[in-house]
């Protein structure tokens, strides 16, 4: 399996749709709630389709086959 990219936030949390972005799995945000709705996106291994879905340092989020932390910094 494939590492993960570790991804920084500032704050303690960041909405899915937002880390999408970050990570750059997404050209802009209007893409993240067609991914979401595409059924496309897992977070810590489970299916994910609420955009707004809070995430936090430790969280694994999976989209087309690559994977991204959420890391404090």
């Amino acid at each position: 399996m494939a590492e993960h990219v570790q991804v920084h936030i500032r704050d303690e949390s960041i909405r899915l749709g937002q880390f999408l972005k970050l990570a750059d799995f997404i050209d802009n945000g209007s893409d993240a709630k067609w991914v979401l709705m595409q059924g496309t996106v897992e977070v810590n291994g489970e299916l994910e389709t609420r955009r707004g879905r809070q995430l936090t340092v430790g969280d694994v989020v999976t989209f087309e086959g690559r994977s991204a932390v959420v890391t404090q910094g």
